[in-house]
């Protein structure tokens, strides 16, 4: 494994733990080189989950993309990232039991919405404002009546 410091090629594992549930292999890593300390996760490789975009374009699923639409909904509030990667992982893995090779973007919303829902009231408000193109107060007023309602 490359040093993503120093790029030297040949770094050792010091500490190895599994993760997600057995689910993924956490290596902890040390470079010869420079002796900085890093992180590396293995995953099984799967197949391509495509997500099928609103105007018909077609992308990898990256989640990335979506840990990083929940980190912004849960700025300033008391969730731990920990929790935010395990809806991540819960929405991946939801994905790929459908096995279907595409995946409409607006069923991952839906899919992150109703989790973010029972973790953070105002993250959940938050995502869905963006998510579901609010316009205005009147739209926030309507999301926030549904949720009561439930």
């Amino acid at each position: 494994m490359r040093c993503p410091f120093c790029a030297f090629a040949d770094t050792r594992v010091v500490d190895t733990r599994t993760a997600d549930e057995g689910a993924t292999i956490k290596r902890r890593r040390e470079c010869p080189q420079c002796n900085r300390r890093f992180t590396t996760f293995e995953r099984v490789d799967e197949l391509p989950l495509m997500v099928v975009k609103k105007d018909g374009r077609r992308e990898l699923f990256n989640r990335t993309k979506v840990l990083g639409g929940l980190l912004k909904a849960c700025h300033k509030r008391p969730v731990k990232r920990e929790d935010l990667e395990r809806i991540v992982d819960e929405v991946e893995r939801e994905l790929r039991n459908r096995l279907e090779s595409e995946v409409a973007s607006h069923v991952i919303g839906e899919l992150v919405v109703e989790k973010l829902r029972r973790l953070d009231e105002v993250a959940y408000v938050r995502f869905a404002s963006v998510y579901r193109e609010f316009r205005d107060g009147r739209d926030f007023k309507a999301e926030l009546e549904k949720m009561f309602q439930d």
